[in-house]
Order: C-alpha cells, then sequence, then structure tokens
C-alpha cells in the first residue's frame, strides 16, 4: 500500500507545500519577518506608526462537498457554510498578527454556471454577508468590500470560493511570533463542538486536508454520479474510495457524515479579540494550525523544540478518515488539526485565565503542551507529539 504521502501527491495535493516554501521564503518578509503573516508599511495613509496587511485564502475543496449535498437533495444552504469556511481561512489567519478591527475583505467565486446556480450562487453571497454581520456583533471589526463572479467552466466543474482581506492596524498591536522562545505554555483551543456563538455542533474539520478526506470517507457512488468532482488524471481507485454515503452516521458522532465534512470553519475571532484586550502582555505568539496542522508551529520563534503532551480528545471525523484510509499518526498529525486549530504561545502563570476566557465561550481549552530549548545541532526548530505513549517528531525543512 502506498504511504498517505503518496496518496496526497498523486490526488495533486501537497501537505508540505515545500515547493512554495522553497521560492517565498526567499522573498522579503515584511516588517516582521517572524509574523504569522506578511506585514508591510500603511502605504495607504503613509503612517509611519501602522503598518498594513494583505492576505488571501479559500475553502479549498469543501466547495466540491457543498455541491454534493446541493446535488443530492437539492438544499442550497450548504454553500453558506463554504461562505464561512473561505472567510475564516482569511480572518483567523489575521488574528494571529492581532487584527481584530479595521478589516474590509473581498470574495470571489469562480463557478461552472452548469453546475453552480443562482440559488447556490445566492447562498454563497447572502452567506458571506450574514457571517460578516455575525462576527460584527461580537465586536470585531470586519466588513464586506464586494466582490467577484466570474463564470469559467473551463477551469473547474463546480466552484471555488476565495477571499481577501486587507488590515490596517498600529504597529504597537502587532502579535509577533518571532517571540515565540522557550520557556512559554501552549494553550490549544478545540476545533470540535459547539461554542455559543455557533448555531450547531462542529465536528472540527476546518479547511485543510479535505482533498483526501473526501475521497477517503466518500463511497465509489460519488465518483460514478458527479464526475465533475475530480482531476480525471488521478488514478481511480484514490477517487472516493471510502466506505459512506454523505447521511450515513459518523461513527462515535451525533452527526452524519456529510455534517461533519461539511462543519463550517470554526471562527476564534470573539476569543482572540477578548483574549487580545484582557491578557496581550502575556501573549508571545499565535498559530492558526491550518496548512502543516499540528506541525504548522515549526515555522514560528527560534531555536524552539514544541513539546506537545496533552492534546485534546481526537474527534470523531480524524477517526473515521484514519480508520478508512489506514493513515499512520505521523502523517495525521501533519495533515489535520486533530483536535485544536488555535494555539496561543504565552507566559504559564496565564495558563487557567486563557482557558477560562475561551471556556466562557463554549470552546474547550487545555495546555496542550510547552516550548523548550532546541536540543538539534543547529538550534533549528523541533516538534514532538506525544500521543498514547508513541513520540512523533518533526522538524523544521524536514
Amino acid at each position: 500500500m502506498s504511504s498517505a504521502s503518496d496518496r496526497y501527491a498523486q490526488r495533486g495535493v501537497s501537505s508540505s507545500k515545500s515547493e512554495v516554501h522553497a521560492v517565498v521564503d526567499h522573498l522579503d518578509r515584511g516588517l516582521f519577518p517572524g509574523a504569522f503573516c506578511k506585514i508591510g508599511p500603511d502605504v495607504l495613509t503613509g503612517d509611519p506608526n501602522k503598518c498594513a496587511v494583505i492576505h488571501a485564502d479559500g475553502s479549498g475543496t469543501k466547495s466540491t462537498l457543498a455541491y454534493l449535498h446541493y446535488r443530492e437533495t437539492g438544499d442550497p444552504t450548504a454553500f453558506r457554510k463554504t461562505a464561512q469556511d473561505s472567510l475564516v481561512m482569511n480572518i483567523d489567519d489575521l488574528l494571529c498578527i492581532g487584527a481584530i478591527d479595521g478589516i474590509l475583505i473581498s470574495s470571489t467565486i469562480n463557478r461552472n454556471a452548469r453546475a453552480i446556480t443562482a440559488e447556490a450562487l445566492g447562498a454563497l453571497i447572502s452567506g458571506t454577508e450574514d457571517f460578516l454581520k455575525r462576527l460584527r456583533e461580537y465586536g470585531v471589526g470586519v466588513v464586506s468590500g464586494g466582490g467577484e463572479t466570474a463564470d469559467v467552466g473551463d477551469l473547474t466543474g463546480t466552484a471555488t470560493v476565495d477571499s481577501c482581506a486587507v488590515a490596517v492596524m498600529p504597529r504597537k498591536s502587532v502579535v509577533d511570533n518571532a517571540n515565540i522562545c522557550p520557556g512559554l505554555s501552549i494553550v490549544g483551543l478545540a476545533s470540535a463542538g459547539q461554542a455559543k456563538y455557533e448555531d450547531f455542533e462542529n465536528s472540527g474539520i476546518g479547511s485543510n486536508g479535505l482533498t483526501s478526506a473526501r475521497h477517503d470517507l466518500l463511497a465509489p457512488y460519488y465518483l460514478d454520479k458527479y464526475p465533475e468532482t475530480c482531476d480525471p488524471r488521478t488514478d481511480p481507485s484514490l477517487l472516493y474510495c471510502g466506505p459512506y454515503k454523505m447521511d450515513d452516521a459518523l461513527p462515535g458522532s451525533t452527526l452524519s457524515v456529510g455534517e461533519a465534512l461539511l462543519s463550517p470553519t470554526r471562527t476564534y475571532a470573539p476569543v482572540i479579540r477578548e483574549l487580545l484586550e484582557s491578557h496581550r502582555s502575556a501573549v508571545c505568539g499565535l498559530v492558526h494550525c491550518s496548512g502543516g496542522g499540528q506541525t504548522k508551529c515549526l515555522r514560528f520563534g527560534s531555536g524552539v523544540h514544541f513539546v506537545k503532551d496533552n492534546l485534546h480528545p481526537i474527534p470523531a471525523i480524524f477517526e473515521a478518515i484514519q480508520t478508512a484510509s489506514e493513515t499512520q499518526n505521523e502523517e495525521m498529525f501533519r495533515v489535520y488539526n486533530m483536535g485544536h486549530r488555535m494555539e496561543i504561545f504565552c507566559e504559564p502563570e496565564a495558563v487557567p485565565a486563557i482557558i477560562a476566557l475561551s471556556e466562557s465561550q463554549g470552546i474547550p481549552a487545555r495546555e496542550i503542551g510547552r516550548t523548550e530549548a532546541s536540543s538539534e545541532p543547529n538550534s533549528r526548530n523541533h516538534l514532538s507529539i506525544n500521543h498514547l505513549g508513541e513520540t512523533y517528531t518533526y522538524k523544521l525543512g524536514a
């Protein structure tokens, strides 16, 4: 059997994005080279005390799941969740530099008009506006700058949903992940469950690894019926090779498989806004565990050994993916968030207050680990994940 990393590559996916980092890591890194996002000078107003950031991300292949649900049920509302996926992948990255106000966001929908009808398009657009309105109700300063809808049937069989966010903020307010160093506690905020500001239970899946999650869980039925959702160059044995239909029960969960896969990416904006208002001095860094899963932290700080030995319980969706695909733990932690998607690197004495703050919003939090001095000969960053008596090690650049 091929390894999990081979399966991802054969599906046209790069879990590490090493080829991207090989290029961009040599480019100018902005005013705060160690920050989560590239930050530049405020060229909009020229104020030397401020800085600006422009950030782009999207929902990835989760839009395909909304399409499958729509075609199977005639219900377009799943596209509202796709709109949230795209927005959160931008907004929660911006949270990691301390941007919680003055955010202007625009979305781009590329669709095949034969597949994505007017009612589906309407759900995407209304879902965007309604989600931004809800964020403002929780004190997050984000507004819509409009967007673009392009009919590109030659480029996509269904739809892609992407967003771009711009923010201007005081330089003194920037959370700079260059400050991640040995001696800190790591608090992880759970990705699953139901926050007070969410309307339904979340499986915790987020928007990373969905190409493999979709094909490893869902049955060949979807390949036969919806070939437009696949790349025809991919080995058919890797397409929709799972045991489930979307309305099947997810083992160990109250959700169906479709509900779990379609769970919209949770935003931590209400929690991080309050955190930065009440405990800013104790916060040394913030990491959104998106691309790279639990290894994302390796790219921040210097001379650090990240130790994660008290992780959240692994949500049922990841257990199901692993069982169906026979993916090893080492690769699961590299690809998926596995139970927490936001990490707070803080002074140890602040941990109880930060946990209480998160749990006041209905999001379980725990001290999932700590930072120690690197034990690598060249002091490069490395990570140890201890899980069920086994230790998995990862190194920056490896």
